[in-house]
Formats: structure tokens, C-alpha cells, sequence
């Protein structure tokens, strides 16, 4: 089984920066793909941006130019960082993975808990 846990959320004004973390622990053989998410309340989860093994990173329009997507293969985890933020930035943040882990050595996607990123304008 492997855990994904977030951190780094909270409270901001509008134009600061925040850095969210996911760090993934278990029987993690590789991560192919890792991807962060964003739902606030009454609206559908959205992809904000995902980085993949030997691809480019990808963002949404909404935050391009302002938040970038990195990871560290050595510590199985990876992040958001987050500049020039704006109220509409407010969500819940998930990290998403798709990882191959041991017994079975298939790609499986898992989810962290989500942490919240408020920004007052």
C-alpha cells in the first residue's frame, strides 16, 4: 500500500506564494506520474498540473506563469509551488499519483487527504 501526505497549505493575501509537498511512503517502486488537484466548494475537482516520467510538466490556463510543478525522485516526493495567488486560487489542493508498487508491480493511482489554501483578497 502506499500513503500520500500533503503539507504546506494555509492562509495567504492575494499576490503571495505558498509551497504544498506530497510525500508518497510504502512499497513504491516507481511513480510515473504526479499530479495536483484542486476542488472548491460546489465545483468539480480540476487537474491544476501533473509531471510525468520523461515529460513536460502541464498546467492548467488558470495557473500558468504562476505555479510550478516539481519533483524529487530521490525522496518519492513532489510539489506545488504557488506564486502570485488570487482568491480564486481558494480549494482544497489533493496530490494524485500513479505509482507501481510491490507485490503486484502495476500502476496504481492513489490520493493524498488534501489541504486547504485560502487567499483573502
Amino acid at each position: 500500500q502506499v500513503q500520500l501526505v500533503e503539507s504546506g497549505g494555509g492562509l495567504v493575501q492575494a499576490g503571495g506564494s505558498l509551497k504544498l509537498s506530497c510525500a508518497a511512503s510504502g512499497s513504491i517502486v516507481s511513480m510515473e506520474s504526479m499530479n495536483w488537484y484542486r476542488q472548491d466548494i460546489g465545483n468539480e475537482r480540476e487537474l491544476v498540473a501533473l509531471i510525468s516520467t520523461g515529460g513536460e510538466p502541464i498546467y492548467a490556463d488558470s495557473v500558468k506563469g504562476r505555479f510550478t510543478i516539481s519533483r524529487d525522485n530521490g525522496k518519492n516526493a513532489f510539489y506545488l509551488q504557488m506564486n502570485s495567488l488570487k482568491p480564486e486560487d481558494t480549494a482544497v489542493y489533493y496530490c494524485n499519483a500513479l505509482v507501481v508498487c510491490r507485490p503486484l508491480y502495476a500502476p496504481e493511482y492513489f490520493w493524498g487527504q488534501g489541504t486547504q489554501v485560502t487567499v483573502s483578497s
